[in-house]
């Protein structure tokens, strides 16, 4: 932990979406040793109930799904009635799943979309009257957004939307001094393989052979990733907006 003369998001209010499992709640958990105030949201209040425990203190649950508008609405009434205002969004709530595109449905398109790119665009609209002048918005995207990977091309092409987003809102929000960021991670330790409809043997292989592919050798960890969005969300990234970060071990850069 940082020593409170040196943490770098001291007073600072934030808020994560998807932040109830992996990259989300490892930057949760980084954000409030790093002095910040966090507001967590997901759709499992349960999962959310055992970060909030995880983080241990400076942290508000909201449950909700980035995908309804409604519930957007609610999360940043709770935001404004707790806070007043925000310094810093991690829009981070995605997700991805393995579909060929000879067989791929519009269940499979929609819901990538929905959850990746509407899910995105209404999250940072519905939190532009709370943002302070100055602010950081950090929006998670991917490495898939320049690669050509196989059977995952909708979910690619909506990190590639995520990217656009930042260069747009960048341009957008000059004016309010707020700085957009995307970081896109490469392979990275989380429930995300699980939960992309593999079986534990296909998880295990996916594991392997992403690391076959980072020239660092290995998946990263959700603590690597946090540590990249404390750097844009503070003041040691103070002249950086508009950025694609990649922190992929190199899978992307070579």
């Amino acid at each position: 932990m940082s020593s409170n003369n040196r943490q770098k998001l001291a007073g600072k209010i934030a808020v994560i979406t998807g932040g109830n499992s992996g990259i989300g709640l490892a930057t949760a958990k980084r954000f409030v040793e790093e002095g910040a105030y966090v507001v967590i949201t997901g759709r499992r209040e349960k999962e959310l109930k055992e970060a909030a425990a995880l983080i241990g203190r400076n942290v508000t649950t909201v449950v909700g799904d980035v995908t309804r508008l409604e519930d957007l609405d609610r999360l940043f009434t709770v935001v404004k009635e707790k806070h007043g205002h925000i310094d810093v969004l991690f829009a981070n709530a995605g997700w991805g799943e393995v579909a060929p595109l000879e067989t791929a449905t519009e269940a499979h398109f929609d819901k990538t979309f929905d959850l990746n790119v509407k899910g995105t665009f209404f999250t940072a609209q519905k939190a532009l009257p709370l943002f302070k002048d100055g602010g950081s918005i950090i929006l998670n995207s991917s490495v898939a957004n320049v690669r050509g990977d196989s059977a995952f091309t909708a979910y690619a092409a909506s990190k590639a939307a995520v990217r656009c987003f930042a260069r747009g809102w960048t341009v957008e929000l000059k004016d309010r001094k707020i700085r957009v960021n995307s970081m896109s991670p490469g392979p990275i330790e989380t429930p995300a393989l699980e939960k992309a409809g593999l079986t534990a043997e296909q998880v295990e292989q996916a594991a392997a052979q992403f690391a076959s592919q980072v020239p660092l050798g290995r998946r990263g960890k959700p603590e690597e990733i946090a540590a990249t969005v404390v750097f844009l969300a503070s003041d040691e990234s103070s002249y950086i907006t508009g950025v694609d970060l990649a922190v992929d071990g190199g899978m992307a850069q070579v």
